[in-house]
């Protein structure tokens, strides 16, 4: 088995090829079936990519028609997307389930509630968003005024991610409608029930012919990413992000990345009982609280058990940030703790105590 470099347009694609070397027969029938194999392989990458040129010729047409402008237009969709979440809420939770094992009451926490807000805030924001914005012009150009009018951009090729396949999908799509942008969603193949979900559902409610979806995998996106856009939204991993810019960039086309990374927290020292009774006696001098010794070791008490309570609580939210948002999978999830050494280990016995506690 070995591996040849075949050139297809601007594109180069890696194919392993089986190649006999036991007789000339043998060579002459593996290097037809080679050249059929290369020659399919070819039209097929062909074809796929006339078809999404087609699509996205056909959403620049939309757009310059001046279709996605109007107000009206934008709410309708924004009241579509609404309609598909309550009208299809248990498939909705029925597809996380399946690519992801998500409880409903968690779907509708981190997906279907979030994604209804969303529409709800971009309806009520709308009018304010498209209004004309007054800016102050120098004097040179009185009587003149000075306005700044929001413009849509054109056509967005939005790319989602597989920890989050409903909201991270759905949520660009509601600001690039909201500013009246014709939109290509390409939903994550990781999570391919959500996926095949968009797919067959947003043609149902979306206009069809400014709002598109387009599955597949890692090939797919590769040929999108090869057309030019107006704007591209991508959700992933740094790795994808900077392939996604690289592409973007021959293109001189904006880009948003939301990527994922690392994400710390830093605790401050939990401290001891000798540092307690200087922060008490700190803080009794400054209210000039003198009293006898029985109140001043009940503040004490008092104080060191409420600082103690504080970073039971800093704990316990360090555990929520890293196992409440889908048990870690998330961009907030907190991934390592900065703590002083000698406090290290008093943290991971409160760490455990609280997980345990909860499981």
């Amino acid at each position: 088995m070995r591996q040849t470099i075949l050139e297809f347009g601007s594109g180069r694609w890696k194919l392993p090829l089986a190649v006999a070397f036991n007789s000339h027969r043998d060579s002459s029938i593996n290097t037809r079936n080679r050249s059929a194999y290369i020659q399919k392989t070819e039209d097929n990458f062909s074809n796929a990519k006339n078809t999404m040129e087609e699509t996205l010729a056909e959403l620049r047409e939309t757009f310059k028609s001046r279709r996605t402008r109007p107000v009206a237009w934008r709410k309708k969709q924004l009241n579509a997307i609404l309609n598909l979440i309550h009208d299809n809420e248990d498939l909705i939770f029925k597809a996380l389930y399946k690519d992801l094992g998500k409880h409903p009451t968690e779907a509708f926490r981190d997906e279907v509630g979030v994604v209804e807000k969303s529409v709800r805030d971009s309806l009520s924001c709308l009018e304010k968003w498209v209004a004309p914005k007054k800016r102050p012009l120098p004097l040179v150009f009185f009587p003149a005024r000075g306005e700044v009018l929001p413009e849509p951009l054109g056509v967005v090729l939005i790319f989602s991610s597989w920890n989050f396949p409903i909201i991270l999908a759905l949520e660009p799509v509601i600001g690039a409608v909201s500013a009246g942008n014709a939109v290509v969603l390409k939903p994550s193949e990781l999570a391919p029930a959500c996926s095949k979900f968009l797919k067959e559902t947003i043609p149902l409610y979306l206009d069809k012919q400014a709002i598109r979806v387009i599955d597949g995998g890692a090939d797919v996106g590769e040929k999108l990413l090869n057309l030019k856009w107006d704007k591209i939204f991508f959700t992933g991993s740094p790795r994808v992000g900077r392939i996604v810019l690289t592409a973007a960039a021959k293109h001189l086309t904006p880009v948003t990345l939301e990527l994922g990374g690392k994400c710390p927290a830093i605790l401050d020292t939990i401290s001891n009982s000798a540092e307690m009774k200087v922060i008490s006696q700190f803080c009794l001098e400054n209210i000039n609280f003198y009293t006898d010794s029985f109140i001043h070791i009940l503040f004490v008490f008092l104080f060191c058990g409420l600082w103690c309570e504080l970073h039971k609580v800093a704990v316990k939210r360090i555990a929520g940030g890293k196992w409440t948002p889908h048990i870690g999978q998330a961009c907030i999830a907190i991934d390592y703790v900065l703590v002083q050494e000698h406090c290290a280990p008093t943290l991971v016995v409160i760490i455990k105590i609280l997980t345990i506690k909860h499981t």
